[in-house]
């Protein structure tokens, strides 16, 4: 069941960075960090808990967090761009 909340949260946080990357507020963003933060103690939980290959699940944990911080940085500058105008 972990599994299943775990892979949602994460496809939602993908999803809701790319939606404040298109219109970011403050409230956005602080929603994106609460989906990555839960996103890595969901996976931080399954590795404890599951005897899993843990070199490929910190290779696939470390490429959704290169792609969301990724669009998270685009977001934080396009919001700050927006407030200084």
């Amino acid at each position: 069941m972990i599994l299943i909340a775990h892979v949602v949260i994460a496809l939602s946080s993908i999803i809701f960075a790319s939606l404040a990357l298109i219109r970011p507020n403050q409230a956005k963003m602080k929603i994106n960090y609460g989906f990555i933060a839960a996103t890595i103690a969901t996976g931080t939980y399954l590795i404890a808990t599951m005897h899993v290959n843990m070199l490929s699940t910190c290779a696939t944990g470390l490429v959704y967090l290169a792609v969301v911080a990724v669009l998270s940085v685009l977001a934080q500058r396009k919001l700050a761009r927006q407030t200084a105008d």
